[in-house]
């Protein structure tokens, strides 16, 4: 069984971690760290600690009224990719420990195109 990095726990939601398949378990936000726990394989998890973190991207779509995924980039490890119940309230909890300047949105869909025509494109 994996320790847990937390002493302290703030919040606990369920959620689907998104890894090449569709993981479904637990995240838990706590003091040291964001975890993510599986439903059923304890073997599965992941731990990134909030000194490793980044950057947090969220994709807000309706002018912030629905979120359905958020992103934790970190300095070494790549970006792990998650979905919660309530993924307002899961943000909140890590701005706590995040800087409100590495909490971004990602780019809508008009923005990516709108980047793929006006920059010049190098040969």
């Amino acid at each position: 069984m994996v320790q847990s990095l937390n002493t302290k726990i703030d919040l606990t939601v369920k959620a689907t971690a998104f890894t090449g398949l569709s993981e479904y378990g637990n995240i838990m936000i706590g003091d040291k760290a964001f975890e993510f726990y599986h439903r059923r394989d304890p073997r599965k998890y992941i731990q990134i600690p909030w000194d490793e973190v980044d950057y947090v991207i969220a994709s807000v779509l309706f002018g912030g009224r629905w979120i359905p995924r958020y992103s934790i980039q970190t300095k070494k490890d790549g970006t792990f990719t998650f979905a919660s119940e309530d993924p307002k309230k899961t943000l909140k909890a890590i701005r706590v420990y995040i800087d409100g300047q590495k909490m971004v949105r990602s780019l809508g869909f008009f923005d990516v195109l709108k980047r793929a025509f006006i920059r010049p494109k190098k040969k």
